[in-house]
């Protein structure tokens, strides 16, 4: 199974002959296994050259950079080993007919509210009523249709993610107070949470994304732009409540997090090297789950859902293979 490495301390990462070391400030090394690597994140003030670079383009892997305030600064992508200009011709093609960017930019939104209703449905009762928020999801959802014009599915997502929110309060319970969403820079624990998952959550759909020949730039839902990988933002939307939300829930919930997990800096709450440590290990966990799927007929991790989604989408575009968007089903 292929796995993720998290490099957090301050200090450079080098190639020394077949393997990766990490060197920390205090002169302190260990290394970093890269066989079997999906990709590396590096957080923090972490220096590299070249021979660093070379090497994971050598075996495919991506390093995923995350930079002040724990934004997601960007990635060092392999060479890419599944090339297709008929793959990227389709794709481009699907974006221009509206008609068909309309159907798949719905069931990215559809799929979104199923997964937030199922969180919220999960905890309705366990942690107080939540049962107008679930009729609100429901009601967002009805609206969402084949037809409905880009820009209004997008409000409908907006508006079920409001609603969606407003049940972490009751969820989290009294560790951590939310209010609403916030970023950029996250005011409490519990923005700095939901932006540091949703980071992990995108760039992983970076890494599913390019095993398969799709281009990363030609999305449906969100509009393609400069130096983003657009089609990340739209799977990401399916495995936030699944993935991000569902970490943060329970690592709140256990008393794993707390206060002294997190620093104040200019305005702004960030998680510590600690409260990162500690929640990229239960994600990274969660990742490595593996759950029965109903087509596949074998046990599939969490992470290989990822890839198995931007697969579907493949098939629709060159076979035209329905795609129904992932809803959780278990």
């Amino acid at each position: 199974m292929d796995r993720n490495y998290h490099v957090f301390s301050d200090g450079c990462i080098e190639r020394t002959d077949d393997t990766l070391r990490v060197v920390t400030e205090d002169g302190e090394s260990k290394y970093l296994p890269i066989e079997n690597t999906e990709a590396v994140y590096l957080h923090g003030q972490i220096d590299y050259n070249t021979r660093f670079v070379s090497f994971l383009n050598d075996h495919g892997v991506a390093a995923h950079i995350f930079g002040w305030k724990d934004y997601y600064a960007g990635s060092v992508m392999p060479e890419r080993g599944q090339t297709s200009g008929r793959t990227l011709v389709e794709q481009v093609r699907a974006y221009d007919d509206q008609s068909h960017r309309r159907e798949i930019a719905a069931e990215f939104v559809a799929g979104s509210i199923h997964n937030m209703r199922t969180n919220v449905v999960y905890y309705d009762g366990r942690k107080g009523d939540l049962g107008a928020i679930i009729d609100d999801l429901e009601t967002a959802g009805e609206k969402v249709t084949s037809t409905t014009p880009v820009d209004e599915l997008l409000g409908i997502e907006a508006t079920a993610r409001k609603a969606y929110y407003r049940a972490f309060d009751e969820i989290l319970g009294d560790n951590f107070s939310f209010t609403r969403r916030e970023f950029n820079p996250p005011p409490n624990e519990v923005n700095s949470l939901i932006s540091f998952g949703n980071s992990l959550v995108y760039a992983n759909c970076v890494s599913g994304i390019r095993a398969t020949a799709l281009d990363p730039a030609v999305s449906y839902l969100h509009e393609p732009g400069e130096r983003r990988y657009s089609l990340s933002l739209d799977i990401a939307d399916l495995f936030k409540p699944v993935l991000a939300d569902r970490v943060m829930f329970r690592l709140v919930n256990r008393g794993q997090l707390s206060a002294d997990d997190f620093r104040s800096e200019l305005g702004s709450c960030l998680l510590s090297e600690s409260g990162r440590k500690t929640y990229t290990k239960e994600f990274e966990e969660t990742l490595e789950r593996t759950v029965e799927h109903p087509e596949l007929n074998r046990k599939v991790s969490y992470q290989y859902l990822l890839r198995i989604e931007a697969y579907k989408l493949k098939k629709h575009l060159l076979a035209g293979e329905p795609y129904d968007a992932f809803r959780r089903w278990w």
